[in-house]
């Protein structure tokens, strides 16, 4: 077996080192290296909910690429594909308090799930600031998987973040942030495909096997196994059978379009991302689906994965100008 080649010092260091790295690149944010949770320099904001979110190293640049004015407060990062522990949560969580609230944003895995809600009971008990969890859960490939209860959370994560971080930036309040949070999971849909697997950087080798000339479909981010194994396919092939089950999941018609989000796993390029595209583009205009906006990219990985995602989100006119507000922030920034 090829022996693992990654450019880090140490296994068991990488996050902390990776942590280092964003303080050091990206002097607008305060990074807690005990804690390792990634704050925008200016929390708390008085008067404006905070956003935290988090979870599982590996993915970036989610969590801590989405840190700053128009998205997330706060980051937690956990070790590679591990969910951050509840003390982390509450350090981020008292850390963006700014006196209207705070709201968590949880992807539908286990841990995760449960290691907010463990966090949002301590800060309640302890401070009584009022916390809200919306937890997201767009995948459609699989009902059940190894690490959740229920449909997993992958693209839409990041479209909740910036949406739901535009309204906390307005001052709206916490209620009503965590309700535009929820619409964005109502209709946003995901699936995506791998290439290749990942490596975990402490196991030294791929996290799944996966033959030459196949491909596994309804891939999730950790590297879970999805709907079924397919011979590979080419682009045009591959959308379509990531789309379909979208489109079937939910009615993407009329109304103000939707948002194509096409997502690279951590190992596919760009050129790749963009031929996938423009079979996407050529996939809704036969459905009658139009795009309104997009984003293409590697915003939600899973290490040296190939692969992509796509997901799909339906607008409306208070979604259109939420996503279109001002963000800055390390992986996500324009009209700021």
């Amino acid at each position: 077996m090829a022996s693992m080649k990654k450019l880090i010092n140490d296994p068991a260091t990488v996050v902390a080192d990776a942590l280092r790295g964003v303080a050091a690149a990206h002097p607008e944010l305060r990074v807690d290296h005990d804690q390792r949770v990634v704050f925008r320099g200016d929390a708390p904001v008085r008067g404006k909910v905070g956003l935290i979110s988090g979870g599982g190293s590996g993915h970036e640049p989610l969590h801590a690429g989405f840190v700053g004015s128009g998205m997330l407060d706060a980051a937690c990062a956990g070790e590679i594909f591990t969910s951050p522990v509840p003390d982390q949560m509450v350090a981020a969580t008292k850390g963006v308090d700014g006196g209207a609230g705070v709201l968590h944003i949880v992807k539908n895995y286990t841990g995760d799930v449960m290691n907010f809600e463990m966090a949002a009971e301590i800060v309640a008990a302890d401070s009584g600031t009022e916390v809200i969890a919306v937890v997201t859960d767009d995948d459609v490939a699989v009902q059940d998987s190894l690490y959740t209860a229920g449909r997993r959370g992958v693209g839409v994560t990041v479209l909740v973040e910036k949406i739901a971080g535009a309204a906390a930036e307005e001052g709206q309040p916490l209620a009503e942030v965590a309700a535009v949070a929820r619409k964005v999971n109502a209709n946003g849909r995901s699936m995506g495909l791998a290439l290749t697997s990942g490596t975990v950087p402490a196991a030294g080798r791929p996290t799944f096997d996966l033959p030459d000339g196949e491909m596994e479909l309804g891939i999730g981010i950790h590297g879970e196994p999805g709907r079924r194994r397919v011979p590979i396919a080419n682009a045009a092939e591959a959308a379509e059978m990531l789309v379909a089950p979208i489109l079937a999941d939910l009615d993407f018609s009329g109304g103000d379009g939707v948002l194509a989000f096409v997502n690279g796993m951590g190992a596919t390029p760009l050129i790749e991302l963009y031929v996938v595209f423009q079979e996407v583009n050529t996939l809704l205009a036969k459905a009658g689906v139009t795009i309104a906006r997009s984003l293409v990219g590697p915003y939600i990985t899973s290490l040296d994965m190939a692969g992509c995602s796509i997901t799909l989100l339906k607008l409306d006119d208070e979604l259109l100008r939420l996503w279109d507000a001002p963000v800055n922030t390390p992986a996500l920034r324009w009209g700021a």
